[in-house]
């Protein structure tokens, strides 16, 4: 697997705890040794913003919000994710293998559902920050499914089955 490009992001949300996790210098060693050069960041509205620079080897750029990630995305040739269903569904669109941090701080968390699913069906990893370590160690994508391409007349037939048109 190649990890030389990691691309993190949080969404919107404030989940401080899994950007302060990945750039801890136990995991930064982690990645540098399974190759990464790069590492990106963006983290949302959190407070904690990491320095951009070279952190124990690996250079560092974080930023808060974007219009859109989609060219982070793109360059990253993995990628990490807060387990919400759009920062999901577009880095598994896009062919990215993707390891999913829960936030399990959050009240009525619909994450764990979402990546429970996910992980069910093959397509991503999914841990917590306090198991990001030992996951970053021994993580396998190699099994991983790619996720579907969006076809636009299955969603046609399947509302057409719904509403008794066909």
């Amino acid at each position: 697997m190649d990890l030389t490009n990691v691309f993190v992001t949080v969404g919107t949300t404030k989940f401080d705890l899994l950007i302060r996790t990945i750039t801890s210098p136990e995991c930064i060693e982690a990645l540098k040794k399974r190759g990464c050069r790069r590492l990106t960041l963006q983290v949302g509205s959190g407070t904690f913003m990491p320095k951009s620079g070279y952190l124990y080897g690996v250079e560092v750029t974080a930023f808060r919000l974007k219009d859109s990630i989609k060219d982070d995305l793109m360059r990253a040739n993995f990628v990490i994710s807060h387990a919400g269903a759009g920062s999901c569904l577009e880095a598994l669109e896009l062919g990215k293998p993707l390891l999913v941090v829960v936030n399990t701080d959050l009240m009525d968390n619909h994450q764990i559902e979402v990546a429970t699913k996910l992980k069910e069906c093959g397509y991503l990893h999914y841990t917590t920050c306090d198991q990001l370590l030992p996951t970053l160690v021994q993580l396998d994508v190699s099994q991983l499914k790619l996720f579907p391409k969006y076809d636009p007349l299955k969603y046609i037939a399947a509302i057409d089955r719904i509403m008794g048109f066909s």
